[in-house]
C-alpha cells in the first residue's frame, strides 16, 4: 500500500543542508518523488526513480540505509501498517560542503577560451582548447574528506526524476546517448594519463630512497639529453634553453619547476622499478580504493601484467607510458604531500542518523599509510612552491595576485591520435615555507579533457577557487608573509639571468 511504502531518508551536507529528499507526488509510485537541491552532486549522489532502479552513487549505494531497512524493527513496521503511516527511513550526512560545491561548480564550468578576455593576452592565447568535459575535487589533506567533488558535463537529477517517474524516457536516453557522457562520474570512474603532475610521485620516492635531492645537480647532457632507453629516444626538457634557462648544471628542484621529462626519467629508472612500483602502490594505485562510493582502480602497470619495460619505467616517471589514474588517485597523491607523508582514506560520508537525528553510524578520519617520511614530504611542498612561484605556474600567480600562497603541479599529458593533451593541476593551500609542521588545509585537484596546457586550462578556475573559499570563510585559515618571486626565485636558484 502507498501509504505503508517507506518515506526515504534525506541526503545532508555537512552543515544539514538538504541535497536529496522525498516530497509528495501522487502520480508517482510509492506516492513521492526525491528532489535535490544542488544538481551539480547528481554525479555523486545519482538518483532514485524506484521502478526505474538506481545509478551508481549514494542513493544507490546506501539505499537500505535510507530505506531504513537496516534498522527496521517488526513492532514499529506492524505499527505504521495499522495507522496508515509512512515508515521513515535514515539520513545521511556528507562531508560536502555545498557552498564550497556550488562555488567550485560554477567556477570550473565558466571555461570560455574562445570569448574570455584572459585568454587572448599572452602568454594564455593559443594555449589551450574549449572542453566541457573534466572534473574538480576539493578535499582536507589532514582528514580525507571531500568537500567538493564536480563531473562535468553533467545532468539534472530533478529533470531525471520527474521524466521517469511518469515513463517517459525522453530525458535519459538524450543523456545517455550524449557522446560527452554526462552520467560518467568522471572524478571516480574515469581514468587518464596524468602527464606532469605524476613526476610528484616520482620526486617524492627518489627523495625519500635517496636517489636525489632538491639541489643535486644535473649537466647540461642529463637535463636535456639526448637519452635513449630500449632504443627509443626520451623527449621534452622543457626547459626553454636559451629563453629563460642558459647556465649548468640545473637542480632537481629546478628540473621539477619547469618539467623536465628528461631528468624524472632517469630519476625513475634510477629509483629501481621495484622500488617505484613499491611507492605507488602505498598511494593506493593498482589495489581497490577503499572509497565510500564505488570507484575505478588506477594503474601504473601493464595490463597483462607484464613486467615493465626500462623505457615504460621511465616514461611511467613522468607521467606518460601507461600511468593511468583517476583525478580522486591524484587526490590521494597530493594529499599525501600536503600532510607530511600520511595518507587519509579519501572519505564523504559524513554520519548516519535515525528520523529523531539519533546517531546511528559516525565516521572517522582513517589513516591509510605513511607514503614518505615528514621531511620527504615538506621538501616536496618546497619543490611545488617552485613550480607556483618560478616555475610552470608562476603567472597565476602574477595574473591573479594571489596571497593565498598556492602550490602545486602542472601537467599536460599527451594522449596521441591527434587529440588535444588532457589539462591538470594538482594543489594545495597555504603553503608556510618556514613551517614544515604547518600544513595546507585544503587541497584542489582539477583536469580538464583535451583542453591543452594544464597551467592555462584549469589553472585560472583553481586560483579563483582558493581566493573565494577563503575570502568568504568558507575554510578558515591564517596566510603567511607574502613570497615575492623576485627575490625568492634568483635566491633558490630557480631564475636564471643571460649573464
Amino acid at each position: 500500500m502507498l501509504q505503508n511504502a517507506p518515506l526515504r531518508g534525506r541526503i545532508l551536507d555537512r552543515n544539514g543542508v538538504v541535497l536529496a529528499e522525498s516530497v509528495p507526488d501522487k502520480s508517482a509510485l510509492c506516492g513521492y518523488v526525491r528532489r535535490y537541491s544542488e544538481p551539480s552532486l547528481a554525479g555523486l549522489i545519482g538518483y532514485y526513480v524506484p521502478e526505474y532502479g538506481l545509478i551508481d552513487g549514494i542513493e544507490k549505494q546506501y539505499s537500505s540505509i535510507l530505506n531504513g531497512e537496516d534498522n527496521h524493527l517488526p513492532l514499529e513496521e506492524l505499527i505504521n501498517q495499522t495507522l496508515h503511516r509512512h515508515f521513515i527511513g535514515n539520513d545521511i550526512y556528507l562531508t560536502i560542503d555545498v557552498r564550497i560545491q556550488r562555488s567550485i561548480n560554477r567556477l570550473f564550468t565558466d571555461y570560455h577560451p574562445k570569448t574570455d578576455a584572459l585568454y587572448q593576452r599572452p602568454p594564455f592565447k593559443n594555449m589551450v582548447y574549449a572542453s566541457n568535459r573534466g572534473a574538480a575535487i576539493v578535499s582536507n589533506p589532514r582528514t580525507g574528506e571531500i568537500l567538493a567533488i564536480v563531473s562535468a558535463p553533467g545532468y539534472d537529477p530533478n529533470r531525471m526524476v520527474q521524466t521517469l517517474s511518469h515513463s517517459d524516457l525522453s530525458y535519459f536516453d538524450k543523456i545517455n546517448q550524449n557522446p560527452d557522457q554526462p552520467l560518467l562520474m568522471r572524478p571516480l570512474k574515469a581514468r587518464y594519463a596524468p602527464g606532469s603532475i605524476f613526476k610528484t610521485v616520482t620526486l617524492m620516492a627518489a627523495l625519500d630512497t635517496g636517489a636525489t635531492t632538491l639541489d643535486h645537480p644535473w649537466s647540461q647532457r642529463e637535463a636535456i639529453g639526448p637519452i635513449v632507453y630500449d632504443g627509443r629516444r626520451i623527449m621534452g626538457d622543457n626547459l626553454g634553453y636559451g629563453l629563460y634557462t642558459f647556465h649548468f648544471p640545473i637542480t632537481t628542484a629546478y628540473a621539477y619547476a619547469n618539467s623536465d621529462n628528461i631528468v624524472f626519467a632517469q630519476l625513475g629508472v634510477s629509483t629501481g622499478r621495484e622500488t617505484w612500483l613499491d611507492y605507488t602502490r602505498r598511494l593506493s594505485i593498482d589495489q581497490a580504493l577503499n572509497f565510500d562510493v564505488p570507484t575505478v582502480r588506477s594503474s601504473v602497470q601493464n595490463a597483462d601484467k607484464s613486467p615493465l619495460t626500462v623505457l615504460q619505467l621511465a616514461s611511467n616517471a613522468f607521467g606518460q607510458g601507461v600511468d593511468n589514474v583517476t583525478p580522486l588517485q591524484m587526490v590521494l597523491v597530493d594529499n599525501t604531500v600536503a600532510n607530511n607523508g600520511i595518507l587519509m582514506r579519501p572519505m564523504v560520508l559524513a554520519k548516519i542518523v535515525d528520523k529523531d537525528e539519533n546517531p546511528l553510524q559516525i565516521f572517522s578520519p582513517q589513516i591509510l599509510n605513511t607514503v614518505v617520511s615528514k621531511e620527504t614530504a615538506y621538501q616536496v611542498r618546497q619543490a611545488m612552491n617552485g613550480v607556483t612561484t618560478c616555475g610552470s605556474g608562476w603567472r597565476l600567480n602574477t595574473v591573479f595576485s594571489s596571497p593565498d600562497a598556492i602550490i602545486g603541479k602542472t601537467g599536460t599529458a599527451e594522449i596521441g591520435g591527434g587529440k588535444e593533451a588532457h589539462s591538470w593541476m594538482i594543489t594545495q593551500a597555504p603553503f608556510w615555507s618556514t613551517d614544515p609542521d604547518q600544513v595546507p588545509a585544503l587541497s584542489i585537484v582539477a583536469m580538464r579533457e583535451n583542453a591543452g596546457e594544464g597551467v592555462y586550462a584549469v589553472g585560472p578556475a583553481i586560483w579563483k577557487m582558493y581566493r573565494e573559499i577563503f575570502r568568504q570563510g568558507y575554510i578558515k585559515v591564517t596566510l603567511p608573509p607574502g613570497n615575492n618571486p623576485y627575490m625568492y626565485c634568483p635566491a633558490q636558484g630557480l631564475w636564471q639571468t643571460h649573464s
